[in-house]
């Protein structure tokens, strides 16, 4: 887990980075991404993919990589700024400012996925990176914890669109909320142009 890491620490990198993102698909709230630069060959036990870990393992690992971790920082962008610019430019907008945030500048950033931000740092995309670097990883646990987290503060503001249970993904009881009780401010409006005819289906 830590070969893409120590292959930038071999070509001089004194900080490389992992980015990694939560929530590009939801109907609901803000895009996350976090970005962590963990202790060079401090592989902390269990750290892999997010989606591949149960929401109680997630949150012990969370605590762990926070302690452990030589910096890292959560960020995200609005659900009206994925309405402006796109779920694409706003999901690179959200791992800039997670970047950004970082206490000390890493020389290298590896990415999970196929698209890099524009950051001040040489960026490495690697696809599936959440179960191949230990750092990508380590950033989709925080990403992932951090949207879930805010997302069951919401849902206890708004207690009818039962959040905490689909997370704000496109279920049929999340679509059925939405037609019954409207859309929140949060709800990312490009992503429902179809209510009409989900209208027509329930």
């Amino acid at each position: 887990m830590f070969e893409f890491e120590t292959k930038w620490y071999s070509l001089g990198a004194e900080y490389v980075c992992g980015i990694d993102e939560a929530g590009r698909g939801p109907l609901y709230g803000p895009v996350f991404a976090a970005a962590v630069v963990l202790k060079k060959d401090d592989l902390i036990e269990g750290v892999n993919d997010s989606k591949k870990l149960s929401e109680k393992k997630r949150e012990k690992l969370y605590d762990e990589i926070v302690s452990r971790a030589l910096c890292y920082c959560v960020a995200s962008a609005s659900a009206k700024e994925i309405d402006e610019i796109n779920i694409l430019n706003a999901t690179m907008l959200a791992m800039k400012r997670a970047f950004e945030g970082l206490i000390v500048k890493p020389d290298a950033a590896l990415i999970d996925g196929i698209s890099a931000p524009p950051i001040s740092a040489e960026t490495e995309c690697i696809v599936k990176g959440d179960s191949k670097s230990a750092s990508i990883a380590a950033a989709s646990i925080l990403a992932k914890v951090s949207r879930d987290r805010a997302i069951k503060e919401d849902g206890e503001k708004y207690p009818e669109y039962a959040l905490e249970k689909h997370k704000g993904y496109g279920t049929k009881a999340h679509y059925e909320a939405i037609l019954k009780h409207g859309l929140l401010p949060e709800h990312r409006r490009s992503f429902l142009k179809n209510l009409d005819e989900k209208r027509a289906k329930i």
